[in-house]
């Protein structure tokens, strides 16, 4: 990658406070000067970093924040989520041009808590705020994200997941996969995930791989699909309790009449997530 191609943390900390606020104040439709003041950046040059880093324009973001899209976005996502889950596509994805290697830990390990597991840690700067990243020797196990002062919980919460395991922070390690998530490429590298849960839990996430960006299926339809509909309760508990933001695409269950239905980190951040996907889906033409 070129050099003109790196992204600088202030840039992502720049448009992803600009980002967050337009999620937040839509509704309104603010000015993009307003937006780019957030950004502390002149119109001009908040509308060509955010597309840049964004892959869209403050324009089309802002217009795919709206519940009618989500909306038409859940009527897709069914069919697709049928045809996906039928074929027994659960397991490796795409998802922004990334190939997820998806791999589980195994019940004897689950029961042992990490222990005699080494988990590196590390913080890099994103589009969707500050995230935390997690890694073990065969791939990602974390990926979480924080706004300023909240970084002591989002870490908290990720060691509460493996008590026994060692955490040692390092920047370094964590770097690689922040690059290859974060980066655009026309030739990325495969991404292994090491997925930490019950077994229930990991069908849960492997099933949230099926469901393509610029889509989005219902709590209780993709329970349906999973077991029953009287498995709604579990499978929202399931997927509250993804480690893995992002890649494991949680953000895309809403409730069924449209609304967002909460998010672990913040109804603001998959308000967000949700409409860049829908912008960039709508701006490739389709898939």
């Amino acid at each position: 990658m070129s050099h003109r191609a790196e992204v600088s943390n202030s840039n992502y900390s720049a448009i992803s406070q600009a980002l967050l606020f337009l999620a937040d104040n839509f509704r309104r439709q603010p000015a993009l000067a307003e937006a780019a003041a957030v950004a502390g950046l002149s119109p001009w040059h908040f509308q060509r970093e955010f597309t840049r880093l964004a892959g869209v324009s403050p324009k089309a973001f802002v217009a795919h924040l709206t519940l009618e899209r989500a909306k038409r976005a859940l009527a897709q996502g069914r069919p697709i989520l049928d045809a996906a889950l039928d074929s027994g596509l659960s397991g490796p994805s795409r998802l922004y041009d990334l190939v997820l290697k998806v791999e589980a830990m195994t019940p004897g390990n689950y029961a042992r808590r990490g222990a005699g597991l080494t988990i590196c840690y590390g913080w890099h700067e994103s589009l969707l705020g500050r995230a935390l990243f997690a890694v073990t020797e065969r791939g990602l196990c974390g990926l979480s994200f924080a706004a300023a002062g909240e970084e002591r919980a989002q870490l908290a919460d990720m060691t509460q997941r493996w008590p026994a395991a060692r955490f040692a922070e390092n920047v370094e390690e964590t770097a690689d996969f922040a690059t290859r998530i974060f980066r655009h490429s026309s030739r990325p590298e495969p991404v292994p995930v090491q997925l930490f849960g019950t077994p229930w839990q990991i069908h849960v996430w492997k099933a949230l791989l099926a469901i393509p960006a610029g889509s989005a299926v219902a709590y209780g339809t993709l329970a349906e699909k999973l077991c029953s509909a009287r498995a709604a309760r579990a499978t929202a508990s399931a997927i509250g309790r993804n480690p893995v933001a992002l890649l494991i695409p949680c953000h895309r269950v809403i409730t069924a009449t449209g609304a967002l239905g909460g998010y672990r980190w913040g109804e603001t951040r998959k308000r967000a997530l949700l409409a860049l996907e829908a912008a960039r889906f709508e701006s490739a033409g389709g898939p």
